[in-house]
């Protein structure tokens, strides 16, 4: 069962959003939140596996409150999924950076939302990597990339490697391939960077690689 927090302060959307994660087996609604604030102290509380959270909120904004439930996270963090009305890049970017693991539009079929919820639960990344490639290139290609920064220097080499894969867009399975390990190291290699520079999702990891130099603007894969 996945347990599911749903942050959204417009009633009626966060009303309908909880019957249909009732109303769908394998789901269950643990909790309610019309702010930013409230969804931080119910997140402490009720520990789910997945939030919904919306971005544009009266106080904390849903960026901002993704920020502080994952850095205050006990335990394993929880898998935030951004849902919102409004496409627009700098969002994105910004859900990502805070350690977002998914963005989806409201308009978008429930079938595709609880398709969504299932696949980050598992730990998948809901951007797909063109859009990460995008959306990083286009707020790092006007800087000069700089040497890699103080915090890379705590990597191993093979840890550097999965790093520079990761943010080409590579999944645990083709970097296995690529790097000639079992697709169990490669996880392994994953988790202790992610840990080592207290990030809590590969999306992070990602923006981690680009901003850093350590990938740079157009070396991603096609």
């Amino acid at each position: 069962m996945i347990d599911v927090l749903v942050v959204d302060d417009q009633v009626l959307i966060r009303a309908g959003l909880v019957a249909m994660i009732k109303a769908t087996p394998g789901l269950s609604a643990v909790g309610e939140a019309a702010s930013g604030e409230e969804a931080v102290a119910l997140a402490a509380r009720v520990r789910p596996d997945v939030i919904l959270m919306d971005i544009r909120m009266p106080g904390l904004s849903g960026i901002a409150a993704t920020e502080q439930i994952l850095q205050e996270a006990d335990g394993d963090p929880p898998k935030v999924l951004i849902l919102t009305t409004f496409d627009l890049d700098e969002y994105v970017y910004a859900a990502l950076r805070a350690g977002a693991s998914g963005f989806l539009l409201k308009d978008t079929s429930p079938e595709r939302l609880f398709a969504a919820i299932t696949a980050i639960a598992g730990g998948d990344m809901l951007f797909t990597p063109s859009v990460v490639r995008r959306l990083i290139e286009a707020h790092v290609a006007s800087s000069t990339p700089g040497t890699v920064a103080p915090d890379l220097a705590v990597l191993t080499g093979r840890e550097l490697d999965v790093l520079r894969l990761v943010a080409r867009g590579l999944s645990n399975a083709e970097i296995a391939g690529e790097l000639f390990l079992s697709e169990a190291t490669v996880k392994t290699h994953l988790n202790r960077l992610m840990s080592k520079l207290s990030l809590s999702s590969r999306a992070q990891a990602v923006v981690v690689a680009y901003e850093t130099g350590l990938v740079t603007p157009g070396a991603a894969r096609s």
